[in-house]
């Protein structure tokens, strides 16, 4: 039976979970993408103002006024400027390149910002939502608790059966005391006799 072969002596890649990959040779510089992009951007928001324009106005004036009145053996570049040309095409080239790379980093600040938002409104819409249901619950809680003009008017009633009880107690009482009085008296009104009146009660 053979030994078995350990990882090194195993033929083929070695492959290791624990241990991490060596890196293998870059052919292209590295770069740091976030300063590369702040610095495009630097470069995209001067190329947006006045002041570049400004500046590449007076240094094409120069240019052509040297190239034209200076004395034949000082003039770098004469008629028709193919230096000049080729540096404004170099400048438009790396320039449309910069200000695209500016606007996409914009545009990913826009759309983390719009994702953003949209995120602070659905929270403030389920808010609302939620102080709606609230306030909903507590108007009909409120419209169960008793009020003070119910209040009010269910004291009035009350009162006003108790004054009629007690007109009506005050009234059998005196009724009570005029058929005593009529008792001691041996009078009974409208004929009746003691024994009706015994058989009333």
């Amino acid at each position: 039976m053979a030994a078995e072969r350990t990882p090194q002596e195993r033929p083929g890649p070695r492959i290791r979970l624990d241990q991490p990959r060596e890196r293998r040779p870059r052919l292209l510089p590295t770069y740091d993408p976030e300063a590369f992009g702040r610095l495009s951007e630097r470069i995209a928001r001067f190329l947006g103002t006045g002041r570049f324009i400004v500046w590449m106005t007076v240094v094409i004036i120069l240019w052509v006024v040297w190239n034209v009145s200076a004395p034949a053996h000082l003039r770098f570049d004469n008629y028709p400027f193919i230096f000049l040309t080729l540096m404004l095409s170099l400048q438009a080239s790396y320039a449309a390149p910069l200000i695209l790379l500016a606007q996409n980093r914009q545009d990913d600040r826009d759309r983390v910002n719009l994702e953003q938002d949209r995120k602070q409104n659905e929270r403030s819409i389920a808010d609302t939502e939620y102080l709606t249901r609230e306030i909903a619950a507590l108007r009909m809680g409120l419209g169960e608790v008793a009020t003070r003009d119910w209040i009010r008017s269910e004291l009035e009633d009350l009162v006003r059966d108790l004054r009629e009880l007690e007109d009506l107690k005050e009234y059998k009482d005196l009724k009570d005391l005029d058929r005593a009085a009529d008792e001691r008296r041996g009078v009974f009104p409208s004929g009746r006799s003691r024994a009706s009146d015994e058989g009333d009660r």
